[in-house]
């Protein structure tokens, strides 16, 4: 997979020639508007369609599906994404694109492109409240807020599959005792079940990035995977622990000033819970650091 091998004038043909998976029509699109990379909004463009597949697959969409796309760039992925779903709305930051995908998506009546940033759309009201599947090859640079801010809003999301930073992704979908476990990791899986779908390599990319990068579906849940008395207790005990993972979770707490709880008590509950005060926060579950928060809030 993504064994391309191209300069701008010198390309090996390997997809589809009518598709912007196809390295030579990217280039061919990227000329013919004198399109600049930028850095700032950390635009690499996806050229293989082994990866659109995968990615289409893993969002499991369907002709009766609503999808919104962050971050199309030139519309490799959307072309994939109109002919599989019901229909399509792309929103992208950059108005120097809005041109190029009125050219390279006009064959296509179900997609609605909005040159907007996503982070400061009203999500909700695209698709007038009804349910809908997130797809999009993300900036590294703004992942997490964009992952949290639609998990932990209100917008009637069933599922979020994106391409990401590989290293991201392990965090995502990390348990406990692992060195990717963290804040991130228990946020994710407190809202949503992470899936790894595929691995993607820098040659996939135009132009490559400097790490490899990962297909991930963020399934939500219902609810959220644990019942807590005190949601803010719940994620300060999480971000108090990670801030200072090296240290026992007892100092860490101790540490962070914007928890108002003595180790005295954290101590006491978990003491009461059965667990070894000298446990880094790294070692609990997500379960665990709810128990523990529901003991704290009284």
């Amino acid at each position: 997979m993504c064994n391309h091998k191209f300069r701008i004038g010198e390309v090996k043909i390997l997809e589809d020639k009518n598709k912007l998976s196809n390295p030579q029509k990217t280039i061919e699109v990227i000329q013919k508007y004198n399109f600049n990379f930028k850095k700032s909004f950390g635009q690499n463009f996806l050229i293989d369609s082994h990866v659109t597949d995968k990615i289409i697959r893993a969002a499991e969409i369907g002709k009766d599906d609503n999808v919104l796309e962050i971050g199309p760039g030139i519309g490799t992925l959307t072309q994939y994404l109109a002919e599989a779903a019901g229909r399509v709305v792309a929103v992208e930051i950059d108005e120097k694109l809005i041109p190029v995908l009125e050219e390279t998506l006009s064959g296509y009546d179900n997609v609605k492109v909005i040159n907007e940033d996503i982070l400061k759309c009203d999500i909700d009201s695209i698709f007038g409240g009804k349910p809908f599947k997130v797809v999009a090859n993300l900036p590294y640079y703004i992942t997490t807020p964009i992952i949290m801010g639609l998990l932990e809003g209100k917008s009637h999301f069933d599922s979020i599959t994106v391409m990401i930073q590989k290293e991201v992704a392990d965090r995502m979908k990390a348990g406990p005792g692992t060195k990717d476990y963290g804040a991130l990791s228990l946020a994710v899986q407190y809202y949503a079940e992470p899936y790894l779908a595929a691995n993607v390599p820098p040659n996939c990319f135009i132009p490559r990035p400097a790490v490899g990068s990962a297909v991930i579906r963020l399934k939500r849940l219902e609810e959220p995977r644990v019942a807590v008395k005190d949601e803010k207790l719940l994620f300060g005990l999480i971000r108090a622990a990670f801030m200072e993972r090296r240290k026992t979770l007892l100092n860490a707490v101790k540490n962070y000033r914007e928890m108002d709880i003595s180790k005295e008590k954290v101590e006491e509950a978990l003491v009461k819970m059965g667990i070894d005060t000298r446990i880094r926060g790294e070692a609990l579950t997500l379960e665990q650091f709810a128990k523990l928060s529901d003991m704290l809030s009284v």
